[in-house]
């Protein structure tokens, strides 16, 4: 993971340096009214054209970035960054300080939208979300280094509000360089290109392995949006069946895995099976949140997490990574037509998906059937050790060559399979069962013919976009229409509404409150004038005052990091909030409450700094994380520039509404407004925002589609 994580630090320089620009900024107004003696409302204008470059370029970097890539955008945010910064430091009056501006919200909006979904693209799904939440870490970082800035600048007899502003194009240099010469294009969008030489050696990179089969193949299947998808549950085993090539009579089925010689066994489970070994049905888990009000959707993503063995450490390992078959003395895995025809369905797939002019020609490896469906033996098979007949599965994960380093899942405890079944092939993405009776455990089934063992696992079946869609040679093209259109599919639009809403209720929140309130909290806490006795000027004592504040929300990321992949996201927001909402309801009852100055101070303090380090642990970097997951990679770019442009316009709505609110309802109303949207904001968390943990992209999104699917008859009825 060490090429991944190498990539996401570096993507992630672009949130540090809009974290630095803001705290730049604030400390710099302050030298640059009394150099141009500024209108109040050209003050707010200076500050306020970063915002709205941000939104502009926001309503059109996604479908750019869908269109051009991933990296070019980074690489545009980046020049804009540098150019601004020398700009502000010429600017020779307001208006090209304002136009400066506008270009660093232009780099920002930019970095603000793509970078998550860039480190969501190249990231391992076991530690996409402490990745993820770097942007967090970094841009808390830019602010208080750049304060710390600032306040030494402060300390001089004529601080430079040029100077302060044109050090933006150092690290912004250095960002440039990065972008340019280091960071890779997201391998999810070079395979919705049809690039598949470039993203294979992206996914080398990344992993830091040659094989990435799995991974290829995964990313292929991601393509598809919507179409018809079922639950099963299977039995899944390691015993060999020689002619078994697809179903039969008992409903026993060979899957296919992406590798030459590479299947497993399952089989239905069967009502009596499943009540007799206390196996669960995912079904089960689906319909009975209805009950309660609960999404579905929410329902089916937490039945995927219960009690399930931790995926952390080794990417691939697991129970169920040794069900995989690799015996090379089994000569029929795949039907004899699969080569040919998976050839004349890319040609075809790869005319819909790909509309780079530039890409490779037919001679090179720039196919599915080499990354994907390769003939040849791979080292892999070479060193296989063949698994005795009828032996369990527990006795034989030593042998296993998808363990450790050359497990084949595509990540998180997943596993993908391919079935032909009446002249096209299904997807299964495939997980074991996590329940508590069943961990680590090899079931015989009652009943069974063959005194086989088997692992219970969840399977989510759908249409396969790499295989061919007919036995008759009429195959049949994945969806390709306009993207807009894509937007009206039931799991994109329910993702949406996941997606546009936390971003609402984020903003509202009450952060941006809090840190104009903290200043005052610290002043009448006595730091001032502890301050003011080492000699600092009142303004210099601000500056420090506001490092401060960013300085405590550092350890707070730090835990938030470590607690990303292990609990979640949707536990983090549940545990968070509730938080949030105790620190304001203390504020305002503070303000309301007539208690010693002493007392009061001291609560007001406790109560912020709970704030801010549990804002940034949960409310913080999670809404940004769950837009970049949850929607299709077709549409991807085009949903976060929805989201993003939504967070820019309620980001704009509070930073001018709360002068006016202040003056007009007090601090205690304002308090209260925000509380009051915390408690709808757990409300919205607990009914609508799924766990999305350790789950790979494509798995996501399929699932967000069969659970709109899946739930939309219940609507009907009601």
């Amino acid at each position: 993971m060490k090429g991944a994580t190498l990539v996401a630090l570096a993507a992630t320089i672009g949130n540090f340096l809009q974290g630095w620009d803001n705290a730049t900024i604030a400390g710099a107004m302050v030298y640059i009214n009394k150099d141009m003696n500024l209108a109040t409302s050209v003050q707010g204008l200076v500050v306020a054209m970063s915002l709205i470059g941000a939104t502009v370029i926001t309503t059109c970097s996604g479908p750019i970035s869908d269109w051009l890539g991933r990296r070019p955008m980074l690489i545009l945010a980046s020049v804009m960054y540098f150019l601004s910064g020398l700009i502000m430091l010429w600017s020779p009056n307001v208006y090209v300080l304002c136009l400066a501006r506008l270009l660093d919200g232009f780099g920002a909006g930019l970095a603000v939208t793509l970078v998550p979904v860039y480190i969501s693209e190249t990231a391992p799904p076991e530690i996409r979300g402490q990745l993820n939440t770097l942007p967090q870490f970094l841009g808390s970082g830019g602010m208080f280094l750049s304060y710390c800035m600032v306040f030494t600048m402060s300390l001089s007899d004529a601080p430079s509000w040029r100077a302060m502003l044109g050090v933006l194009s150092i690290p912004s240099l250095v960002y440039l360089l990065f972008t340019v010469f280091y960071l890779p294009e997201s391998p999810r969008w070079l395979v919705s290109k049809g690039r598949m030489d470039e993203a294979k050696k992206v996914l080398q990179m990344l992993c830091g392995r040659e094989d990435v089969t799995d991974e290829m193949a995964l990313l292929v299947e991601g393509l598809d949006i919507g179409g018809e998808k079922t639950l099963e549950d299977l039995l899944v085993t390691l015993e060999e069946h020689e002619t078994l090539e697809t179903v039969d009579e008992d409903g026993q089925m060979r899957l296919l895995g992406t590798h030459e010689n590479q299947s497993y066994i399952a089989r239905p489970v069967t009502d009596q099976q499943q009540s007799s070994l206390g196996l669960r049905s995912r079904h089960g888990s689906l319909a009975n949140q209805s009950g309660i009000h609960k999404d579905p959707i929410v329902g089916l993503f937490d039945s995927l997490h219960e009690k399930m063995p931790e995926a952390g450490g080794n990417t691939k390992s697991g129970i169920f990574g040794s069900m995989f078959s690799t015996n090379a003395d089994v000569p029929h895995m795949k039907p004899a037509h699969w080569e040919k025809d998976v050839e004349s369905q890319f040609n075809k797939d790869h005319d819909d998906y790909a509309t780079d002019d530039n890409a490779p020609d037919d001679d090179s490896d720039n196919d599915l059937r080499s990354p994907l469906m390769s003939r040849q033996t791979t080292g892999m098979d070479k060193d296989v050790i063949p698994h005795p007949t009828g032996g369990s599965t527990l006795s034989m994960r030593r042998h296993s060559t998808l363990n450790g380093e050359n497990s084949m899942g595509i990540g998180g405890g997943w596993h993908m399979g391919y079935r032909y079944d009446n002249g096209e092939y299904k997807r299964y993405y495939l997980k074991e069962d996590g329940a508590e009776s069943r961990r680590g455990s090899i079931v015989s089934l009652p009943g069974g013919h063959d005194g086989g063992s088997y692992v219970h696992a969840s399977a989510l079946v759908s249409r396969s976009v790499l295989g061919p869609k007919s036995v008759h040679g009429s195959d049949v093209a994945p969806p390709t229409g306009p993207l807009w259109s894509a937007l009206l599919e039931p799991g994109v639009k329910r993702a949406l509404v996941v997606g546009v809403g936390i971003q609402i209720l984020q903003q509202f929140s009450g952060i941006n409150g809090v840190l104009y309130y903290t200043p005052q909290i610290l002043e009448r806490a006595g730091v001032d004038i502890l301050l003011s006795s080492f000699g600092l000027s009142s303004i210099s004592a601000s500056f420090l005052i506001s490092g401060l504040t960013t300085l405590l929300m550092l350890p707070a990321i730090v835990v938030a990091m470590r607690l990303m992949d292990v609990s979640g996201r949707r536990a983090l927001l549940l545990w968070t909030i509730p938080v949030l909402i105790v620190s304001l309801v203390a504020l305002f009852i503070s303000e309301l409450v007539q208690i010693s100055k002493v007392v009061n101070a001291a609560l007001s303090t406790v109560c912020v700094v709970l704030y801010i380090c549990f804002f940034v642990m949960g409310y913080g970097p999670i809404p940004n994380i769950l837009c970049s997951e949850i929607f299709p990679t077709r549409v991807r770019g085009l949903c976060i520039a929805i989201c993003a442009m939504v967070f820019w316009i309620c980001d704009i709505i509070v930073t001018y509404s709360l002068p006016v609110l202040l003056s007009s309802i007090g601090l205690v109303g304002v308090f209260s407004i925000y509380a009051a949207v915390c408690v709808i904001s757990w409300v919205f968390v607990y009914l609508k925002v799924p766990e999305t943990k350790g789950m790979p992209l494509e798995v996501i999104t399929d699932y967000f589609a069969f659970g709109a699917q899946a739930s939309a008859p219940s609507k009907d009825d009601t």
